[in-house]
């Protein structure tokens, strides 16, 4: 059974999402404020946590900035915070996803699930070195991409920009990590370089690159692959 810890100020919602999340078998703490939070974080040990950014004492990205500092468990983002610079911030602060209120039970359970599968994963294979779809077999220690039987040629730049996103499969990575841990802190504003990189990727990966199945572009935050 996993634990998730919900952190959230508006007793309503709250309570909806206890209520839900014990009906589907999930062993669920809450607190209402960012001290509680980190309080309940270092002694129940949770599995996944929803965060609210909007709390009475402190703000959101400074509480996954706490939990970060010792903890890897997915945190799930939860606000009514639409602005991009907002959804940056709590990425880049350590948030594995973002999900923008109001939203469905139904696509906050899928992402629920993901987290706790993708931490479960985790913990067996402390790295991943093998990456298998239906397309396409990476092969991060060896440096090999092979495609339809096809041996395929990436650059370093390449190699380094899919590494970071292969080894996060399933998390939204903000715009501004991708370019930090590719290119280096000075270029963390260059976006054109990430989107050029990223159509090269999908040339080489996808079977529609115009419809990419496995390098998701979430508008204004960033990427994900999905294997």
């Amino acid at each position: 059974m996993a634990r998730v810890l919900v952190v959230e100020d508006n007793p309503q919602l709250a309570r909806a999402l206890v209520i839900n999340l014990q009906a589907r078998d999930y062993s669920v703490d809450a607190g209402p404020d960012g001290a509680t939070a980190l309080r309940l974080a270092a002694e129940r040990q949770p599995d996944v946590i929803l965060l609210d950014l909007g709390l009475p004492d402190m703000d959101g990205v400074d509480v996954i900035k706490g939990i970060r500092g010792w903890s890897r468990v997915p945190i799930l983002v939860l606000s009514a915070r639409q602005a991009s610079d907002e959804k940056v911030a709590a990425l880049d602060a350590g948030a594995d996803d973002y999900i923008t209120k109001p939203f469905s039970m139904n696509e906050l359970l899928a992402r629920l699930r993901a987290a706790v599968r993708r931490a479960e994963d985790a913990s067996l294979t402390p790295e991943t070195t093998l990456v298998e779809t239906d397309d396409f077999t990476i092969d991060l220690l060896a440096k090999k991409l092979v495609r339809d039987g096809m041996d395929v040629r990436l650059t370093p730049t390449e190699w380094h920009l899919l590494e970071v996103l292969t080894t996060s499969a399933g998390r939204l990575i903000s715009q501004k990590h991708l370019l930090q841990e590719v290119w280096g802190v000075s270029m963390s504003n260059k976006t054109n370089y990430l989107r050029v990189y990223m159509a090269r990727l999908r040339r080489k990966l996808e079977k529609d690159p115009s419809h990419p199945r496995y390098l998701i572009t979430e508008p204004g935050m960033g990427y994900r692959f999905e294997a």
